[in-house]
């Protein structure tokens, strides 16, 4: 899988066409994420702890077809890595992971501290809903 840094993420969905796909709780999303992103949770928080979306892949097959070119992040990098994963098992053709992702994290291969996009000062916006 291909890791980008927020920079190189602002500028596939602005130059290449990519879809950002974020995919923090639904309640993340609605207190800022990047502008014009969508938001497909990867992840419930249930009263165990966080867990599979079981329909995460469902949702994701409704809305993006297999070759629409995407960028997942959330809020530091490890949601969105499982979540790229999955979308690639699942037969999509370009995925590549935002390391840092919304609120900063540490470069997967590197282990270096990643600003997120945030903190880049990349377009913000707030509220929205998950797709469902």
């Amino acid at each position: 899988m291909q890791h980008v840094t927020p920079d190189e993420a602002l500028h596939l969905v602005e130059d290449e066409g990519y879809v950002y796909l974020d995919v923090r709780t639904e309640a993340e999303f609605q207190a800022g994420h990047p502008a014009g992103s969508v938001c497909i949770p990867a992840f419930l928080r249930t009263p165990a702890g966080m867990a599979p979306n079981p329909e995460f892949l469902d949702i994701a097959r409704r809305h993006l077809k297999l070759d629409t070119p995407i960028v997942v992040g959330c809020q530091a990098g490890g949601r969105s890595a499982k979540a790229a994963e999955w979308l690639e098992q699942a037969g999509y053709q370009t995925v590549v992971n935002c390391s840092g992702g919304f609120g900063g994290g540490r470069d997967p291969e590197t282990m270096q501290p990643v600003p997120g996009w945030q903190a880049a000062g990349h377009p913000v916006e707030t509220g929205g809903e998950a797709l469902r």
